[in-house]
């Protein structure tokens, strides 16, 4: 038996189920979301214990709170960031129901809407928009198997050094979790090892503007999303310890031990691919570049800002990159952990309908699925470059907004057949 019916079921209680249910009040649509577990349980129990936000907190929040209890330029921690989520859906009252699980979501055959099963019960809803955002389900490549004589973790559950038995320690992916994390443990002590794969290294400030400011200014946020299957872009940048950018080489010198792609796994080897020099040398090439555009953007605008030719500096190529290592034996080099920092995929098996595609990603434009009345929110680059973020999943979720009203007033139309009279009358 139904229980209730609603107009929009939005489905997930983190920021983009948050930014959704604003919208969708202000336009007064009827809605309800649906969270299994907290609002923003992701910041509250997902990585580790120093997270904090990788953009300032005059940029990284939602347009109508600030963060009072903090500088405009530091990096919030993640138990601040959850909590100013749960103060944000306390202030716009969205109707948030913790604990409750979709299990399924179906079209009601005949007639529109949908028939969603949940741990409570049965909800009738006229649309659904999926938020459960783009880390959902962590991902650890099949290589190293789990009967190996090593722990292995993903940087998800990650939380501190004291959580990993004592040794050395592999990290896996050098986006901005693993390089965080491979620099946290080896400030903690630990040797530790780090694979670097591809990735975008950008600078954390230059002349005097943090990395966001530029990225705004240039335009870049506003990047439009790539050819499908290309949206992923390993970004390795740091708000730990009040911002940094994140300098391979510096952290080579500091006693961290750079490898290649982690390619496979045998016999207690670990066995890496012979790019880190190229992987190391394409970061560069992107530092280097944002610091062009800010440079060719002062000199067009007349901005005042001080010139920075120490953002130019190179550290002296460690050893580790001048003569990559293509192996390291686990056991000689006392390695007992691997934390594997190499992302996460979606689950969207919950809704039952044909609106992905082969790999079971989700047919979208905007948000806007290919299934009629279905919305995605919290995808990466559902829009553009900023759509992963804070304020780029409000404007994403203000847009869907929007075409769920423009849905809304088709729907209210009930027809009336014109009267057309013959030209002789």
């Amino acid at each position: 038996m139904v229980l209730e019916k609603t107009d929009t079921l939005i489905v997930g209680g983190g920021q983009a189920g948050i930014a959704m249910s604003e919208h969708l009040g202000r336009a007064g649509v009827p809605h309800i979301v649906l969270e299994k577990q907290r609002t923003a349980e992701a910041w509250r129990s997902g990585r580790w214990d120093n997270l904090v936000a990788n953009g300032p907190a005059w940029h990284d929040r939602f347009p109508g709170l600030e963060f009072e209890d903090c500088a405009p330029d530091a990096f919030v921690p993640k138990d601040r960031m959850a909590r100013y989520l749960v103060d944000y859906a306390a202030m716009i009252e969205a109707p948030i129901r913790e604990g409750v699980e979709v299990s399924e979501a179906t079209r009601i055959p005949g007639r529109g809407g949908f028939l969603v099963r949940t741990s409570a019960g049965e909800i009738e809803a006229r649309r659904i928009v999926a938020a459960t955002g783009a880390f959902q389900h962590p991902v650890i490549p099949p290589i190293v198997p789990k009967s190996a004589p090593v722990a292995q973790l993903h940087s998800f559950h990650y939380k501190n050094p004291d959580q990993l038995p004592e040794g050395a320690v592999m990290v896996v992916g050098a986006g901005s979790s693993g390089a965080q994390i491979a620099d946290e443990l080896n400030r903690a002590g630990r040797k530790v090892f780090l694979s670097v794969g591809p990735h975008d290294r950008p600078p954390r400030r230059y002349r005097g503007r943090d990395n966001v400011w530029w990225l705004g200014v240039l335009g870049l946020w506003d990047m439009a999303a790539p050819a499908p299957g290309t949206e992923h872009v390993t970004i390795s940048v740091s708000g730990a310890r009040g911002g940094q950018t994140m300098d391979f080489r510096r952290l080579a010198s500091e006693g961290v031990t750079l490898t290649g792609l982690t390619s496979s796994y045998e016999d207690g080897v670990l066995h890496f691919a012979d790019d880190l020099q190229a992987n190391i040398a394409a970061g560069d090439a992107n530092y280097l570049e944002l610091l062009d555009m800010a440079d060719a953007y002062v000199e067009r605008t007349g901005i005042d800002l001080p010139e920075e030719p120490g953002a130019r500096a190179v550290h002296p190529d460690p050893d580790c990159l001048a003569r990559p290592i293509s192996e390291i034996y686990l056991a000689a080099e006392n390695v007992t952990s691997i934390i594997w920092a190499t992302g996460f995929r979606q689950d969207f098996g919950w809704l039952k309908l044909d609106a992905f595609d082969e790999k079971g990603a989700p047919i979208h434009q905007r948000g806007l699925s290919v299934e009629p009345d279905v919305y995605f929110l919290g995808l990466p680059w559902q829009s553009r470059r900023g759509s992963s973020f804070l304020w780029g999943v409000w404007h994403d979720a203000r847009h869907i907004a929007d075409q769920i009203e423009i849905q809304r007033a088709y729907q209210r139309y009930e027809g009336e057949a014109a009267i057309v009279r013959s030209a002789a009358e």
